[in-house]
């Protein structure tokens, strides 16, 4: 008799889609590259401040890596769905690879400036923005459909793990074994997960191959506006982010209002990391989730919840506890997004959809930091925290009322697109 996570239907514990190689490679591929590069983002900022000794110095490090997520990554998504989607990913890797070992040599002659290393992060970030859209569009063709939601599971809990990883093995390298080194590790990181992307078949796109042209850019962005769970989600994540993201007030919470210093500052700064992966780690056991546009609503009032608490706290321990639960809401919003999302793109669009996605990933982030750090000036920091949390509860209630298509949108035992009610 067939075991409970054979056939067609959906496994009951995600974790036992490992079973299927080409999925497993890619996720071990992807936690080498995903640590790698949150480690290189732990250094060059170390190295950047260490250089200059100014914060606008920095403030330009997150513009350098922005702003080639808005030039390239719909032609990303255009480049995926027209070529080979691994070997798209390996050549953007090599990319990062070869400044780390740019910046290990430089830095180990002591011959490092700012100049150089504007250049080479900048020339990184054009190339993982490339690369993004076929990283994500790969995904659903390594397990059969009814597996997918179980596979997002899985693969989103290791990257939490990659990305959590990254920062701290940094910071361990700049303090014991110095930075020529941490740029070392981040280079022989990039070379296990390029290496084993080499073992994936590559798995084919469907319809008709094409080259590179604005009118396929143009599919991609009709797509999406023609399918309002699809736009739905996209816009209710990056409004709830702008709106509720407080990371960037962390630094006046912890020095200002909660007076923890430095180390409390770190233990914030990581605590939404922490209530990702631990989120992660309890999905990869639980059914996956079906229905997804309830799951979606619900975990983004959560959050906006979680983080009116964490603005109004004035108790180091809940505010930890409190942004902890902002990371645990997030998370469930993650997971549920990209299976809505690639779930409803057929394969021949997923990467120009995947690029768009990340687009609105990439500016709610960014955006919220701004909108973040304005309002605290312009009142305060607790006022544009908790203003935002319930900016974000209503962003909610709108998506609820006005995309009834998102509320009602789940997918049955075989993975299949239904209506809930």
């Amino acid at each position: 008799m067939a075991g409970p996570d054979s056939g067609s239907g959906v496994p009951r514990r995600p974790i036992t889609t490992l079973r299927h190689r080409p999925l497993a490679i890619w996720i071990v591929s992807r936690v080498a590259s995903g640590t790698s590069a949150t480690l290189l983002r732990t250094v060059w900022a170390w190295q950047i401040y260490e250089l200059t000794r100014s914060e606008l110095a920095l403030g330009v490090l997150g513009v350098i890596q922005f702003v080639p997520a808005l030039l390239t990554s719909l032609v990303g998504g255009a480049a995926a769905d027209t070529y080979d989607r691994r070997r798209i990913v390996m050549m953007a890797q090599a990319v990062p690879l070869a400044g780390a070992v740019a910046l290990a040599f430089l830095s180990s002659r002591g011959a490092t400036n700012l100049a150089t290393m504007y250049v080479i992060i900048g020339l990184c970030a054009f190339s993982t923005a490339f690369e993004a859209p076929a990283r994500a569009a790969t995904l659903p063709a390594l397990v059969p459909r009814a597996e997918f939601p179980a596979a997002v599971t899985v693969y989103t809990t290791f990257q939490s793990l990659a990305f959590v990883t990254g920062p701290a093995v940094g910071g361990l390298l700049l303090g014991y074994a110095g930075i020529p080194t941490a740029y070392g590790v981040a280079a022989a990181l990039y070379v296990i997960s390029i290496s084993l992307v080499r073992f994936v078949r590559a798995p084919r796109v469907e319809g008709e191959r094409r080259r590179i042209t604005l009118g396929q850019i143009r599919e991609g962005l009709a797509f999406v506006r023609a399918h309002p769970p699809v736009l739905g989600a996209m816009a209710l994540d990056m409004l709830a982010v702008i709106f509720a993201g407080a990371t960037a007030l962390l630094p006046v919470y912890a020095t200002e209002i909660l007076k923890v210093g430095p180390k409390g500052y770190g233990l914030l700064a990581a605590s939404l990391d922490l209530g990702a992966l631990a989120t992660s780690l309890l999905l990869v056991f639980l059914p996956p989730i079906r229905r997804l546009g309830r799951a979606l609503l619900i975990s983004i009032a959560l959050y906006g919840v979680a983080t009116i608490l964490f603005g109004v706290s004035r108790s180091f321990p809940l505010s930890v506890a409190a942004y902890i639960a902002v990371g645990m809401a997030d998370q469930v919003s993650v997971v549920v997004r990209s299976t809505l999302i690639q779930l409803s793109t057929p394969d021949e669009l997923r990467g120009r959809v995947s690029s768009i996605s990340m687009i609105f990933i990439g500016a709610s982030n960014q955006l919220g930091a701004a909108e973040a750090g304005f309002l605290a000036a312009a009142t305060s920091a607790t006022f544009a925290v908790v203003f935002g949390g319930v900016a974000c509860l209503a962003v909610v209630g709108a998506a609820a009322l006005r995309v009834p298509s998102l509320r009602r949108f789940a997918i049955d035992a075989h993975g299949k697109v239904v209506e809930d009610g």
